[in-house]
């Protein structure tokens, strides 16, 4: 493979071993890519992206939509515990988000401190006492899910509000597939049962997809998730609230599945669906107050709620996180802040996120301060070599950080499903770990074998 002849990383890469051999779950893709030309690969990917109309809007106003043409291949003997782990922690999650707003029992023995709680931007009072449609608070989670310098897999983030993506990740299996030619014996599981799967965590009876409208940057993936569901995508003014119960055209709503950007109840969405919520009327996915559960302070504890909730020990390491509101804690951390990645608490998309030993000293001392002046404004978490895979960049293959957004659905009926594979986010500048679409990141398909 002469377009690998010098790939080398200086950490764990998924397709490529350090000795410049190719590993043998990635070997039928490879030989596949590179016996098309990586970069007239690329270069068709992408023009079946435009063909399809993907949109998806990045925090500098780009609204294309960058997929990578090498898969990312994860045998079925590495994905199992990964999923069996994810399942868990989705199990948890929902169990704390329950806690929350039921008997805060995980306070009242001491596993979690109040201020947490008491401090998260996502906390909302008016759902206390409120029982979801069989305890479901967390119908769709997309967590965070990387890969260190040894190649364990470990959690970065939960997100259990508004998880992007399920609509983007189909579109992009597609897209490769079309222009991607590998032996029957080397293709994925299929992602046929997404729709349906989507259907059960959603419910019987009317559904509706709720969507702020065309300004929302991953609108697109809105219209997608509502033609994959054969159901209505209707905007805020569309809907009508009467009587404990919510209309579309006339007709009872049963299940609103929520992308707007609104996910709070002092909102014109919250406003208008929190009273149906609280009578029982709708079921709403993600529930409102499931953000206590995403929260970045919160997540240093998550290992703590499994053992809690579950009685279990976490089958899944996750990315060690400093609660910098803990004083011993906070002066551990301001020991080490050169080594550390720190976040604002209430960021997202990647925004926020400072990379110590990738910033300028003076940035680096400044946020010290500010960190010192307003602990539990910020989270902490150890750096992690965010392992690597081939992508084709000007038409070569060169290693580049990678993440992985999987998806773990739950509904009263099933359970919990962990959809296989996700999409892997692709940090696309040299050396970059700070890997979100929005922060010029492309996205790459992830095969699961059977």
């Amino acid at each position: 493979m002469r377009a690998l002849d010098g790939y080398r990383s200086d950490t764990y890469d998924d397709a490529v071993a350090p000795d410049g051999t190719v590993r043998a779950a990635a070997r039928a893709v490879l030989d596949a890519v590179l016996a098309a030309d990586p970069g007239a690969l690329g270069a068709a990917v992408r023009g079946e992206v435009d063909r399809l109309g993907i949109r998806f809007e990045s925090v500098d106003g780009d609204d294309s939509w960058h997929v990578d043409p090498i898969p990312r291949v994860i045998p079925a003997g590495e994905w199992e515990p990964l999923a069996a782990g994810l399942a868990q922690r989705v199990r948890a999650l929902n169990a704390f988000t329950a806690d929350v707003y039921g008997r805060r029992r995980i306070v009242a023995e001491g596993i979690v401190p109040q201020r947490v709680l008491d401090s998260a931007d996502h906390l909302e009072p008016a759902m206390a006492g409120v029982r979801p449609p069989g305890d479901v608070w967390i119908g769709i989670a997309g967590l965070d899910v990387v890969r260190d310098a040894a190649g364990e897999w470990m959690v970065l983030e939960d997100n259990v509000r508004t998880p992007s993506g399920l609509g983007y990740w189909p579109a992009a299996r597609q897209a490769i597939l079309r222009v991607l030619d590998v032996p029957p014996a080397a293709l994925p599981r299929p992602l046929d049962g997404l729709g349906d799967a989507l259907r059960r965590v959603l419910g019987p009876g009317n559904v509706v997809v709720l969507t702020d409208g065309p300004d929302n940057a991953a609108f697109w993936e809105h219209e997608s998730l509502a033609g994959r569901l054969d159901v209505p995508l209707v905007q805020p003014g569309d809907l009508d609230a009467r009587d404990g119960r919510l209309y579309h055209d006339g007709a009872i709503v049963d299940t609103v599945y929520r992308r707007t950007n609104d996910d709070e109840v002092d909102s014109e969405v919250g406003r208008l669906l929190h009273p149906v919520v609280a009578a029982g009327g709708v079921r709403l996915i993600n529930c409102f107050g499931t953000g206590v559960a995403d929260d970045k302070l919160a997540h240093a504890y998550v290992p703590d709620m499994i053992r809690f909730y579950l009685d279990e020990d976490p089958m899944l390491e996750q990315v060690e996180t400093f609660d910098l509101g803990e004083p011993r804690t906070l002066e551990r951390a301001l020991d080490v802040f050169d080594e550390l990645v720190v976040k604002d608490r209430g960021s997202y998309g990647g925004v926020g996120v400072v990379v110590c030993p990738h910033a300028e000293r003076a940035e680096v001392g400044a946020l010290r301060e500010k960190v010192r002046a307003a602990p539990e404004d910020y989270v902490a978490q150890r750096l992690v070599a965010l392992s690597t895979h081939p992508t084709e960049v000007h038409g070569r293959l060169a290693p580049r950080h990678v993440d992985l957004r999987p998806y773990v659905l739950m509904s009263a009926l099933d359970g919990v499903q962990v959809l296989p594979g996700g999409i892997t986010r692709v940090a696309l500048d040299h050396g970059a770990l700070v890997v979100n679409s929005s922060q010029n990141g492309g996205a790459k398909d992830t095969w699961v074998m059977p």
